[in-house]
């Protein structure tokens, strides 16, 4: 009889162990999702297209550094960027106005902006941020195409901290020597960058969210 006992008592303790370990997986694999998803949202999960619109110019995957998880956001090097580390995040598709994106388009958007504005701040030694929309040509943007502009700033980059919004039609520009006050040189004097450099940055961009 004390045998059978010891026997029960065994099997009502093996089962109540039984019992916690799965419990304990079963809560670990709940919140494993949840983690996985903050943790997507850090780096890119789609591929870099083979190219992309921007407006009605078409921009090669060479000049692509970041596309979100979902595939709507792209971030595209800039041809004319005002500050180093000057950088646009698109709608894949093109929209021409904030208000015409769909609720899922607006909302992968502006995660994608925090997200690399998050990468680039720290990347370029800056202390702040400027993000800007023109939505809409009366707003001063010149491709209908809804793009936010990243701009990594530090103190005393621009003579009148004001003067980087006149700036934003996208231009070349230089510094004068032995100041680290930025020149807007005049409009026939703005030089695109080359492919070349545009490439060499995107490449190093890639590398913060692999």
């Amino acid at each position: 009889l004390e045998s059978s006992m010891s026997a029960a008592r065994l099997a009502i303790a093996f089962a109540t162990m039984s019992a916690v370990l799965v419990a304990t997986a079963l809560c670990k694999a709940a919140k494993t999702p949840r983690k996985a998803l903050s943790m997507s949202m850090t780096r890119t999960s789609s591929p870099i297209p083979p190219s992309c619109k921007f407006g009605r110019f078409d921009i090669p995957q060479a000049q692509i550094f970041y596309a979100s998880p979902s595939a709507l956001t792209l971030a595209i090097v800039n041809l004319r960027p005002i500050v180093p580390g000057h950088v646009l995040i698109i709608p894949r598709r093109v929209v021409v106005r904030v208000s015409d994106l769909s609720d899922d388009e607006h909302s992968d958007l502006w995660q994608s902006v925090r997200v690399i504005a998050r990468k680039l701040e720290p990347k370029y030694g800056a202390s702040a941020l400027n993000i800007a929309v023109q939505d809409g040509r009366d707003a001063g943007q010149s491709v209908p195409h809804v793009h936010v502009h990243i701009l990594p700033r530090k103190a005393g980059d621009f003579q009148r901290n004001d003067d980087v919004y006149d700036a934003l039609e996208s231009f070349d520009g230089t510094r004068e020597q032995g100041s680290s006050k930025l020149v807007v040189p005049p409009d026939e004097e703005r030089k695109d960058r080359t492919a070349e450099a545009m490439a060499a940055e995107a490449v190093e961009l890639r590398t913060l969210f692999s």
